[in-house]
């Protein structure tokens, strides 16, 4: 991954994370979203934008659902922010990575009780 790419994977994760704060008044959006991370496609044409949802799977695929829908408005608002030649594509995808991690936790808190 070049230089360029990884300094516009972090500008998007930060703009996008600001954006979700401040500016999306989709119901769908409003529990606690977290952006991990996102992948720019070697050609800057596509953005996979990866979000940690706390809630169960129906709340996640409505999420995921409402991401969809305002995927059109934050790349039009990334657009005018960023002042890219191109402005990437944006996906959104599920990252369980957080929950899996508070998972383990729990799990050595309750190893570690026993001994």
């Amino acid at each position: 991954m070049s230089r360029r790419t990884e300094r516009l994977n972090k500008l998007i994760k930060q703009e996008i994370s600001d954006l979700l704060e401040r500016k999306v008044d989709d119901p769908r959006l409003n529990n606690l979203i977290s952006v991990t991370e996102v992948s720019v496609s070697p050609d800057l044409r596509y953005a996979k934008v990866f979000v940690s949802i706390l809630g169960n799977e129906e709340n996640k695929t409505d999420m995921l659902t409402g991401f969809t829908a305002a995927s059109g408005f934050l790349r039009k608002k990334l657009a005018s922010r960023l002042k890219l030649k191109c402005t990437p594509q944006i996906s959104f995808h599920c990252d369980d990575s957080i929950e899996h991690g508070a998972r383990v936790s729990e799990l050595f808190n309750r190893v570690n009780s026993i001994e």
